[in-house]
């Protein structure tokens, strides 16, 4: 989810409410620590320069059960952090802390943000040997096309 999509969002919404992969919900009473902007600078395994930059919210549980980040007031920090940090519109990270720190992708289902497994992945596959992951198909599926003899002679 992209930040302008995020903020559009909250404009509709009365409560925030995130879901973790596994179908259970973020505590309510979270507070979002840091809203910021991380710009990430490396080498992939291939020997290719890559840059990102996201921007990231960092979710956090507080035994502080009377306060609830309302939409309103989550739009007033993204608004001072794209001034001061000049933030673009880019994509969203999430931070929770679950057995480690998580990171996760943010996407939204008409109700709920939803916070999405990221995964690691090689960015170089075609320069650092990495096979492509080859199609699989049904033998059922394919045309009855052969060179094979109705004998059972096949080449």
């Amino acid at each position: 989810m992209k930040l302008s999509e995020l903020k559009l969002v909250l404009l509709k919404l009365e409560i925030i409410e995130f879901k973790l992969p596994n179908k259970e919900f973020v505590p309510k009473h979270f507070h979002i620590t840091e809203v910021g902007k991380i710009t990430k600078n490396f080498i992939d395994c291939g020997g290719n320069l890559r840059n990102e930059e996201i921007v990231n919210f960092q979710l956090w549980n507080a035994n502080d059960f009377d306060h609830r980040l309302h939409p309103k007031r989550l739009l007033k920090i993204i608004k001072l952090s794209e001034k001061i940090l000049k933030i673009d519109d880019l994509d969203i990270e999430v931070e929770y802390q679950a057995e480690s720190i998580s990171k996760f992708a943010l996407d939204f289902d008409g109700k709920n943000f939803l916070l999405k497994s990221k995964q690691t992945d090689c960015l170089s596959k075609d320069n650092c040997g990495i096979p492509l992951e080859i199609q699989k198909i049904k033998l059922s599926d394919l045309n009855n096309q052969s060179s094979c003899s109705t004998l059972g002679t096949c080449c």
